[in-house]
């Protein structure tokens, strides 16, 4: 198909009859016309909107001229090329997250791949050494080191946005640069919390409650009076959702390998060099044969610790991360930062104690729906080990 129309001006019936023939592919492969991928210069492949609305984007910001296989619109990939990736920071780093076009992959993880294309683009035409994602990286290290407020990191990202030369991508708001971390799987959820650890405010039973049914006590923060602080929770927890996360990690094809390097690539002489030579191990193999055939399914190993984030002002408060890692990994790996997975945050001032069973509960909702294979759009079936 003759692709020359992105190149032609916008008010030419040429470049009209390109965009009817871009969303006639979307239709004709079963893209629902309330929800089309936007390839205008503005929405860079990372918004689905009405085609009527990606018609108007079309005619007024003008299409992405690199864009000659419509691969977010049904059309196959002929090119069997992977996007590239820029930046010179460690291979730790956000700005390097591998990515591969030719794998299957599920259908779930679209909306990530939209965002991966458009965020490793240039941050306005002609930038060499800074993409959108690794400039938004930089610019949250220093929000967070420095406690800047959304407020003023909006601020600072619009006034930003506005030195930067025409067609820049820079996010202009919080929440612009908020949802493109998220579409990678970095989103997080604020549960309240009973303010004497009873239960969480979650389900159909306790969500809308505004007292505990075990203790009685008020879900919301009193003031010096006693008076309650309505919409202000007495205690929360900070729960990074589990599931987008693994997923993502066999988006991957390198990933994807060093997570059957247990199997594979393990030296199996009998000596004790990795987890997957302990007992337990084999004791798990041999109570779950269905679980232990595919390589892929992943073993998991919870851990936690409290520990004082305002020692320095001579508070005595206790926060309590639960951590996750991965044994599939080879030993280099496994314990690297990237792979360890920050699950759950328990807030203060004291530690749960017994009560940790309560702010688990949630991971382990998800722990369960992994390990009975519910999740369809799963590359594989996942479950824990502990």
């Amino acid at each position: 198909m003759d692709r020359s129309w992105l190149k032609a001006d916008r008010r030419t019936k040429q470049f009209k009859k390109g965009v009817e023939d871009l969303l006639l592919c979307a239709f004709e492969n079963g893209f629902s016309e309330n929800k089309i991928c936007c390839p205008c210069i503005k929405c860079a492949h990372s918004k689905h909107w009405h085609a009527r609305k990606v018609r108007d984007h079309l005619f007024l910001n003008g299409i992405d001229q690199t864009y000659k296989c419509w691969i977010w619109h049904g059309e196959c990939n002929t090119e069997g090329g992977e996007p590239t990736t820029k930046g010179t920071g460690s291979s730790e780093s956000v700005d390097q997250i591998p990515v591969g076009r030719n794998d299957d992959v599920s259908l779930d993880s679209s909306e990530m791949f939209n965002h991966i294309q458009s965020e490793y683009k240039p941050l306005y035409p002609g930038c060499e050494g800074y993409t959108k994602m690794k400039a938004l990286v930089k610019f949250y290290n220093l929000k967070a080191k420095y406690e800047i407020s959304d407020t003023c990191f909006s601020e600072m990202l619009l006034l930003v946005g506005s030195m930067l030369p025409q067609g820049n991508t820079f996010p202009s708001s919080f929440s612009e640069a908020k949802k493109s971390l998220c579409a990678l799987g970095m989103e997080y959820k604020k549960i309240h919390v009973c303010l004497n650890d009873c239960l969480l405010y979650r389900g159909e039973r306790d969500e809308d409650e505004t007292k505990c049914r075990i203790c009685q006590a008020s879900r919301w923060k009193l003031n010096k009076k006693g008076d309650e602080l309505e919409g202000i929770p007495a205690k929360v927890l900070w729960y990074f959702p589990l599931i987008p996360r693994l997923r993502n990690l066999f988006n991957s094809p390198q990933t994807s390998k060093d997570l059957t390097w247990h199997d594979r690539e393990r030296l199996k002489d009998g000596k004790l060099r990795h987890p997957a030579d302990a007992q337990t191990w084999k004791e798990v193999d041999a109570r779950w044969p269905d679980f232990s055939s595919d390589l892929r399914n992943l073993r998991l190993a919870l851990s936690s610790d409290g520990f004082n984030p305002f020692r320095s002002c001579n508070l005595d408060y206790s926060c309590w991360p639960i951590l996750m890692s991965i044994y599939n990994l080879p030993p280099w790996l496994c314990m690297k930062r990237k792979y360890i997975m920050l699950c759950l945050l328990i807030s203060g001032p004291t530690r749960p104690g017994n009560d940790i069973d309560v702010f688990l509960q949630p991971l382990i909702d998800d722990l369960k729906k992994l390990w009975h294979g519910k999740q369809v759009s799963m590359l594989t079936r996942m479950s824990s080990f502990c």
